[in-house]
């Protein structure tokens, strides 16, 4: 009976072998499959932006070097994304937070379903409900008012758009689109707090919003981030919504409601790439490479951002 143990166990040890090595190779390739797309991604960006950087641009439209002719473009990207950001992220962790600590069960499940199925919406739905529906409603009431009572700030100085073709009411569609992501990650991260966290601060006095900053907020906030620049990425990279609300045009200001709006980089490529030719094109690609580059220094200082707060959440 004791030899025997061995030949049985032979088989499953070599299946469970196979299984890690096949599990293992497929994993790896992935990986390596991610790193070969970047790359080929890379040489085609450069290899075809190259002409914009060594050849002279100003016969082209508007005589602009290629500095002038990016500059407003990634103006108008941050800038937008900025302001989508700023009006997403606190709505988007109250959200959470009502989902996963003050909501009923039942409310919270459908709640999360209904934030879930946002995210399903496609871009050019935002673009047209922001065009003919929020558009005519803040030229008509909110927008005046802003230039009336906030005309001092920059940022309302007027004169106030008519049609809400504005930067403001695109950076408030792009908040709508990347809420549901930051709303989503922040949801699973604060499930994920301790039990024994929150009970603990609760034993020692704690109201339920004490314990809330004081467990739950520092243990998600590697979560938040990351949640946030994945919906900074998308907001960087957004094309059909921008390109039907914006009233684009080549200069920078921070005016928000005017209809005088610097253009995002996806946006420009998008409504004139099918009309460019030649060298047109390489200038077009080489905007492409300027959003490449600023979404991957996005994304690695969130990498370092969100690493630092998992360990001093640890801590």
């Amino acid at each position: 009976m004791t030899e025997s143990s061995p030949s049985l166990s032979e088989p499953i040890a070599q299946t469970s072998k196979l299984g890690d090595r096949l599990f293992g190779g497929t994993s790896k390739g992935a990986g390596i499959l991610i790193l070969v797309t970047l790359a080929a991604v890379s040489l085609f960006l450069i290899s075809e932006a190259w002409p914009a950087f060594t050849t002279d641009l100003t016969d082209l439209d508007g005589g602009d070097t290629f500095f002038q002719y990016v500059l407003p473009l990634v103006f108008g990207t941050i800038w937008a994304s900025f302001l989508a950001l700023t009006i997403a992220l606190p709505l988007a962790v109250a959200v959470a937070l009502f989902i996963s600590h003050y909501a009923p069960r039942r409310m919270a499940s459908t709640l999360g379903y209904f934030v879930d199925l946002l995210a399903a919406i496609p871009s050019v739905v935002f673009g047209l409900w922001g065009i003919t529906v929020l558009a005519p409603i803040l030229a008509r009431s909110i927008y005046p008012w802003l230039e009336e009572n906030l005309g001092f700030l920059p940022f309302f100085a007027g004169p106030a758009s008519t049609s809400g073709r504005t930067m403001m009411t695109a950076a408030i569609v792009l908040s709508v689109m990347v809420l549901p992501i930051i709303t989503a990650i922040s949801r699973e991260v604060f499930l994920q707090t301790p039990r024994l966290h929150e009970e603990a601060s609760l034993a020692l006095g704690a109201t339920k919003w004490e314990m809330i900053s004081q467990a739950v907020l520092p243990y998600g906030r590697s979560g938040v981030v990351s949640g946030a620049m994945l919906g900074l990425g998308r907001a960087l990279g957004e094309t059909m919504a921008v390109a039907i609300i914006l009233s684009p045009a080549d200069l920078i200001t921070f005016n928000v409601i005017s209809n005088q709006n610097p253009n995002t980089i996806a946006s420009n490529i998008a409504l004139k790439f099918p009309e460019s030719s030649g060298l047109e094109v390489n200038r077009l690609i080489a905007t492409g490479l300027v959003l490449f580059l600023i979404t991957f220094i996005v994304n690695v200082f969130a990498r370092r951002v969100a690493d630092s707060g998992f360990s001093g959440a640890e801590g």
